[in-house]
């Protein structure tokens, strides 16, 4: 009887589903619709649940849809156990010419952890984090450690939004992967107290038709994060606009000239890249700096490195301070493969890493304990710095690695033991150029956008 009872709730589910264009994604009785990939985790169905069990020393564990799917809403409720991270995967490939099939894609968080990033968007073997919550607090806030939380997935276009118990965490524009599988991940563990910990999820329905009806809007105060060329129509709302306009010069020139480089600099397919020259600092094409001037501003550049590489992105630079040989002068935020150049062993305590404030404060993360966030050498990185009067702040991909004030004691202390103690008033210009600098290896430069606050 109560078997009898439990299907016809089933039916009468699928039923009420399909009215309203929504369908469920279990059929109620078995995972003949799924396939497992990657690990070897359990998968089993109960009380048209899904149940993922956590197993030692196996891979990171998928089931995926044996239907692809673009644009959609998706919602469902899970419950992790603590100590496990979880994800479900969408949008998502596993490709025989992408490392051997392994399951690469967008990835909505579920975690248990202190970082309290549920609700962010990764990027699966691919591109790593490209929403975690460091800038949205109260997304941080949404999920429930312990019990049933509701989720909402939105991926309309390049439109990316999540929602957990109701709260938007994340708000991402992105246009990598258009169509792909749905997948509910058990995380790989290493530590044997975790085996046989369960993720469970429920109630879980898509739409994928006429969307329009069920669009939740995004939250005004939820940060979008756009990895598109150009801007979208949010951020030209906000005040973005192009700083290098992906084609020409128009706008910047050499540091130490009236006229752009004619050499050591190309620009193809919208990327900047300034050319090696063996390491030699500002001597092949020099530095380049915006014809502008900026006080209080909203900066973002992509950047990638090559092996070995240095550079930087300065701020409030006065060319005239420095006419001999070197960089023009000016607060530094620094670009650097870390392990191979060994700036990065000199300075004080660290403070010439990526990220760094240069010769001055050290990068490290000011919003997990899980290291500063830098996607390596050879990908593409954001770094993004704020100036409000004398606060400013470092981010290395929505992460916060350095935050200080200029006009402070303390940083006027910092400067006095550092490499800039000869320049008088160092950083405390009200206004000064922005700056990309040849310190003689290539490094390439795109999305260079920013807002005066």
């Amino acid at each position: 009887m109560i078997r009898l009872l439990t299907l016809y709730c089933i039916l009468i589910s699928f039923t009420l589903t399909a009215q309203d264009g929504w369908e469920s994604l279990l059929n109620g009785t078995d995972l003949s619709n799924f396939e497992q990939l990657n690990g070897e985790a359990e998968y089993y169905l109960e009380d048209n649940t899904l149940v993922g069990v956590s197993k030692l020393n196996t891979p990171n564990s998928f089931m995926a849809t044996k239907k692809d799917y673009a644009d959609f809403i998706l919602e469902f409720d899970v419950l992790v156990e603590n100590g496990l991270n979880s994800g479900v995967q969408f949008r998502s490939l596993s490709l025989a010419d992408y490392k051997n099939y392994r399951v690469h894609g967008y990835q909505c968080e579920i975690e248990t952890s202190s970082r309290k990033w549920a609700g962010g968007v990764y990027d699966e073997a691919r591109h790593a984090w490209l929403y975690p919550l460091s800038r949205n607090e109260k997304g941080r806030q949404a999920f429930v450690p312990g019990e049933w939380n509701h989720y909402r997935i939105q991926a309309i276009g390049p439109y990316i939004r999540t929602w957990v118990n109701g709260v938007q965490c994340a708000n991402l524009v992105d246009d990598t992967t258009a169509e792909g599988f749905i997948a509910f991940q058990v995380h790989g563990i290493g530590d044997a107290s975790l085996e046989g910990k369960t993720v469970r999820w429920k109630n879980i329905k898509i739409k994928t038709e006429d969307l329009h009806d069920d669009v939740m809007a995004a939250d005004p105060e939820v940060p979008e994060v756009s990895y598109l060329s150009g801007l979208t129509e949010s951020e030209m709302r906000r005040g973005w606009r192009m700083l290098w306009d992906g084609t020409s010069t128009a706008g910047w020139r050499g540091a130490k000239l009236d006229h752009f480089p004619k050499q050591g600099w190309v620009m193809e397919d919208g990327v900047l890249k300034v050319l090696s020259s063996g390491g030699g600092e500002a001597r092949n094409g020099g530095d380049i700096v915006t014809i502008d001037t900026y006080s209080d501003f909203e900066l973002s550049v992509d950047f990638k490195i090559t092996e070995g590489a240095n550079s930087g992105i300065k701020y409030f630079v006065d060319p005239e301070l420095n006419k001999g040989e070197g960089s023009a002068i000016g607060l530094e935020f620094q670009i650097l493969d870390d392990h191979k150049h060994p700036d990065a062993k000199m300075g004080k305590n660290g403070n010439r890493t990526v990220g760094s404030l240069y010769d001055l404060i050290r990068a490290e993360s000011l919003s997990s304990s899980r290291g500063k966030n830098f996607k390596g050498v050879g990908n593409w990185n954001n770094a993004r710095i704020i100036v409000r009067g004398g606060q400013v702040e470092h981010w290395l991909n929505q992460v916060k690695v350095v935050e200080f004030n200029r006009h402070s004691q303390v940083f006027k202390a910092l400067v006095e033991r550092s490499k800039y103690e000869k320049w008088t008033n160092f950083g405390q210009q009200s206004a000064g150029h922005i700056l990309l600098q040849d310190h003689g290896d290539q490094v390439s430069f795109k999305n260079i956008k920013i807002r005066e606050l």
